[in-house]
């Protein structure tokens, strides 16, 4: 868990929030549409996505990610740390994230984790 809690303090916190709150507001898009960083405890929704998604966002960041899903009317200023931090970096900082959910938000995430891996 330390390199987890090294990497978010050095890398996520800026805009996740030490303590995983998120930006204000984070609901609401800028102006300029482009999401804000939503918390990553129980109150968000990172939680919701399967590992893989999560992994590819980090990777390729916000924007690629959701160009690739199609999505439209929104942007994203999640960078992309691929090049940035290793493939264990990575795998800690949300495996460390994790660790911060409720068992339920655990259990769903699994859940979402195995039926992406499934289709």
């Amino acid at each position: 868990m330390a390199v987890g809690a090294r990497v978010y303090a050095e890398q996520c916190a800026s805009c996740h929030g030490a303590d995983m709150e998120g930006q204000p507001d984070w609901l609401r898009a800028e102006s300029d549409r482009t999401l804000r960083a939503p918390p990553h405890d129980d109150t968000g929704h990172t939680w919701h996505h399967a590992d893989q998604f999560l992994l590819d966002y980090v990777t390729s960041g916000g924007a690629e990610t959701l160009r690739r899903l199609g999505a439209t009317g929104v942007e994203s200023g999640m960078p992309a740390f691929a090049g940035v931090l290793s493939d264990d970096e990575i795998d800690a900082v949300l495996d460390y994230i994790a660790s911060h959910w409720s068992e339920q938000a655990r259990a769903h995430q699994a859940e979402a984790t195995r039926q992406a891996e499934e289709s």
